[in-house]
């Protein structure tokens, strides 16, 4: 059963009092709360670490978490080798190392990959019990992804890269909108103008891990699910139909080429001034404000950011890259690995980390609303809170394997490329993917 988005679940590790420390100014923000315990972990002698991430899509992050990693190295003279990655190679590497048993001790991964491989994960429930009670408390979609049978963390939170809407705010006035729609309608008429116009939107329908989550969005505003609470698989239903039939409209404003995109595709159009919209981190924004080329920097003070709008269904429905952080069991150095994790995730290092990353990854723990990052910029603000408010991947059912499987597989984008590519009908795009579905979530 999914654990409940409530109140209770939310405040777990003493959210109100942190919360309460939180008007005191600057030093008060990060004021540890009353009753979070100091956590004795003791790296083993002669302990070293190797960690596989992910590569930055923005420098500041890499610069600053490599910058932590000295901190840490010369704190306990533990030595620690990363190695970068692309998204799409970090699953199979360690879906390789968790079946071998050998390669990194710490992973740094994606939406719900801890559920692929439990029983080899290490039980981190203390560092995440410790962190939760300092920091306000770990956000919902924190608790569905790592802690699935809410009894022991499969890993900590890092937080989410958040899937909003990049827009060039001087081509939505050009093309009759004052400001950027709220409701799926509006956004479809704001992309069949941006067309007309000549400077159309364009969204990633390959397998792009990142980018291809805007496909959640379209199925879940519809009212549309991949399973229900109860891990039976529903797709090919008619709330499914009208959301790809809405898909096929919504494609055919597109700027050519969006089947074959992967996660770096949509960043370059923008940033080359082929599209203007697109769904994406705060990475554009980022490359911009940052480029050295005075076009591109130019284009800055015209990009702006967005929540998906919401749907038939009435409420919202975000998706965001998830982001994830495993120690495997097989490790020499479980002490080191997690004290590794728990100084990384502290105050004195996280939030330099998100600043320098511009806060190119959205915080899991709630003190960290706080941070200045959000306020500083206020095209910042509108990533904030991705994981406050994110449904998992595996929405509504119960994350474990068979949602990892069929995340990886990417089921959902595929089925929308196919309807609203016309290479296939809808209901036939929708039934393949409940068979292909229907694979994972075995009855």
């Amino acid at each position: 059963m999914t654990l409940p988005i409530n109140r209770r679940r939310f405040l777990e590790g003493s959210a109100a009092t942190a919360a309460a420390t939180l008007g005191g100014g600057a030093a008060a923000i990060w004021a540890p709360a009353v009753h979070a315990q100091a956590l004795a972990l003791k790296p083993e002698k002669g302990a070293k670490l190797r960690v596989l991430r992910w590569s930055r899509f923005v420098q500041g992050d890499i610069d600053a978490y490599m910058a932590n990693v000295k901190k840490f190295t010369e704190k306990t003279g533990v030595e620690v080798r990363v190695d970068n990655e692309s998204w799409e190679d970090v699953r199979p590497k360690a879906a390789v190392a968790a079946n071998t048993g050998a390669g990194p001790d710490i992973v740094l991964s994606t939406n719900d990959d801890a559920n692929l491989y439990p029983e080899k994960l290490l039980d981190m429930t203390d560092v995440a019990e410790y962190l939760g009670r300092k920091y306000g408390g770990w956000y919902p979609a924190v608790h569905q992804y790592l802690k699935p049978d809410g009894k022991r963390w499969l890993g900590l939170g890092l937080g989410a890269s958040g899937s909003l809407l990049v827009y060039r705010e001087s081509h939505v006035k050009a093309a009759g909108f004052d400001a950027f729609p709220k409701d799926t309608a509006g956004f479809l008429a704001l992309h069949k103008a941006l067309k007309e116009k000549g400077t159309p939107g364009g969204y990633a329908l390959g397998n792009a891990t990142g980018d291809s989550l805007w496909t959640n969005w379209l199925m879940w505003s519809h009212g549309a699910q991949l399973v229900d609470k109860n891990n039976k698989v529903i797709i090919d239903s008619p709330e499914t139909l009208k959301a790809l039939e809405y898909a096929k409209e919504l494609y055919a404003t597109f700027v050519p080429g969006t089947l074959s995109w992967l996660d770096p595709n949509n960043n370059k159009a923008f940033l080359d001034g082929q599209v203007s919209c697109t769904n994406n981190a705060i990475s554009i924004y980022y490359t911009a404000k940052n480029s050295q080329d005075a076009k591109v920097k130019e284009l800055a003070s015209d990009i702006n950011h967005a929540a998906f709008p919401i749907g038939p269904i009435g409420v919202p429905t975000e998706s965001h890259l998830f982001f994830n952080q495993m120690v495997f069991k097989y490790t020499k150095y479980p002490q080191a690995a997690k004290e590794f994790l728990r100084f990384m995730m502290e105050e004195e290092q996280f939030d330099p980390w998100l600043t320098a990353s511009n806060g190119y990854v959205a915080h899991p723990l709630a003190a960290y609303e706080k941070s200045a990052i959000w306020t500083s910029d206020p095209k910042n603000t509108a990533y904030r809170d991705c994981v406050k408010n994110m449904r998992p991947a595996g929405y509504a059912g119960r994350l474990g394997y068979a949602s990892a499987g069929a995340g990886a597989d990417f089921i959902i984008p595929n089925m929308v490329a196919e309807a609203a590519s016309g290479s296939k009908s809808p209901k036939e795009a929708a039934e393949r993917a409940q068979k292909r579905a229907e694979r994972y979530y075995k009855v």
